[in-house]
């Protein structure tokens, strides 16, 4: 997986966060929220960004339950890459997300981020572990 322009995606029902890969494939760096109350609206404007960054795979967060099972947050998500796939031909791929946005406040907590100011950057970190993940997993399944 390495060398190819991704986007990580950490789907909510009012913000998704964003995050894209490094020109190595090594490192996830935030790039924002969308606004996501509309799931058509949030497809279309998560595939505008992956063709404006070139991106050549989407990472989309699974949040699977904490037992392992799958909830109506999953098929929210499953639905969010059906959705996406109508906007743009590159392929989409899940990561098991549990805990990200847990980790998010975590790190952002540690870092001295004020409670009210971390509403704006909480998805698009979260959208950066998630991509993250995925590439280190990627990369240590080699």
């Amino acid at each position: 997986m390495a060398n190819i322009k991704m986007l990580g995606v950490d789907y909510g029902e009012a913000r998704t966060g964003l995050a894209y890969s490094d020109a190595l494939g090594l490192y996830a760096v935030g790039m924002g929220n969308i606004k996501s109350y509309n799931i058509e609206k949030a497809a279309e404007d998560i595939a505008a960004k992956a063709k404006e960054i070139g991106a050549e795979l989407i990472v989309i967060g699974k949040p699977v339950n904490m037992n392992g099972t799958f909830g109506e947050k999953v098929e929210k998500v499953t639905k969010l890459g059906e959705l996406i796939r109508l906007h743009i031909d590159i392929p989409i791929d899940y990561y098991d997300e549990r805990l990200t946005t847990v980790s998010a406040h975590q790190i952002l907590q540690t870092s001295g981020v004020r409670a009210k100011n971390r509403k704006q950057i909480i998805d698009s970190l979260a959208a950066e572990l998630i991509l993250q993940g995925y590439m280190d997993k990627c990369r240590n399944t080699k």
